[in-house]
């Protein structure tokens, strides 16, 4: 079985995704980074642009990042707040 992490993606009064994914592409301030399972700890803060994941299933999902947010990865779970 493949290796996975909780991602929580989420904004005021809305929960858009939480479960089990193997990876995720973020607009970073810094440029786009990719997050994968057992992934170094950070905060980092979000840019405008496309968020995709790929979750335990092999599904992939898109979100938009309308206008920022903030991510912060650690202990094998991602939160990302819009």
């Amino acid at each position: 079985m493949a290796k996975t992490f909780h991602l929580t993606l989420a904004r005021v009064g809305e929960n858009l995704f939480d479960g089990e994914v193997l990876s995720a592409t973020i607009p970073g301030k810094e440029g786009v980074f990719q997050v994968l399972p057992e992934h170094e700890a950070f905060v980092s803060e979000l840019a405008q642009g496309a968020m995709h994941i790929k979750t335990a299933e092999g599904e992939t999902r898109d979100f938009d990042i309308p206008q920022g947010g903030i991510a912060e990865i650690s202990r094998n779970q991602a939160t990302i707040l819009l």
